[in-house]
């Protein structure tokens, strides 16, 4: 890691690929680049070198919102009391895969 102030480096992007098989895009990494463009160059250099990428996408680390582990329990718990969200109430047939 360098000595430059973070006034002088350049952003960070977190890196998602979609995948030939895949139906969604996949957190890879971060990197740095000094625009989106950069940063969509960088991203398929280093995370799809054998070419299993069909789409990337680049995103600021700056612009995302996440949940804390930390207060996970408090984050999700109103989800707990809507049990009627969860298939526990149903009889799945054995043939049905995916669920």
């Amino acid at each position: 890691m360098s000595d430059r102030t973070s006034s002088n480096e350049w952003p960070l992007y977190e890196v998602f690929v979609r995948g030939k098989r895949g139906l969604n895009h996949v957190h890879v990494g971060s990197l740095h680049a000094a625009d989106h463009r950069m940063a969509l160059t960088h991203a398929r250099d280093l995370y799809t070198r054998r070419n299993e990428g069909v789409s990337i996408w680049v995103v600021r680390s700056e612009h995302i919102a996440a949940s804390s582990r930390d207060e996970k329990d408090p984050f999700f718990e109103p989800s707990a009391d809507k049990v009627y969200r969860h298939p526990t109430f149903y009889d799945i047939p054995d043939d049905v895969p995916h669920i």
